[in-house]
């Protein structure tokens, strides 16, 4: 007689509860389309997103958010996240408030 197995699975989910984080997750991404299109367009700062960001951009990552404010590509973008050092991978709402504040400084001056 075999033994059962002992990892642990995740839930199953219902099709409710699939579509409804479907919804949150379109949601979320249309907002951020929307937001880069204001940084692109200049009706929005970079520093602001950063400095205060909303929750649906929470866990963007930096790094995209640079780069979709104008004059910052990806190898300014990448110098700039060095400098704090900030992981390129860090998300807005895992940015401690030193790397916050610095980053917030390091834009300013530009």
């Amino acid at each position: 007689m075999a033994t059962p197995s002992k990892t642990a699975q995740t839930p199953q989910r219902s099709l409710d509860q699939r579509l409804d984080a479907l919804r949150r997750a379109n949601e979320i991404r249309s907002l951020r389309a929307q937001l880069k299109k204001e940084l692109k367009s200049g009706a929005l700062s970079v520093e602001k997103v950063i400095s205060e960001p909303k929750d649906f951009v929470l866990t963007a990552k930096v790094f995209d958010i640079i780069v979709a404010a104008p004059k910052y590509g990806k190898v300014k973008a990448t110098r700039l996240l060095n400098q704090c050092r900030i992981s390129q991978g860090k998300t807005l709402g895992g940015l401690s408030t030193r790397q916050r504040e610095e980053l917030v400084h390091l834009l300013e001056q530009r």
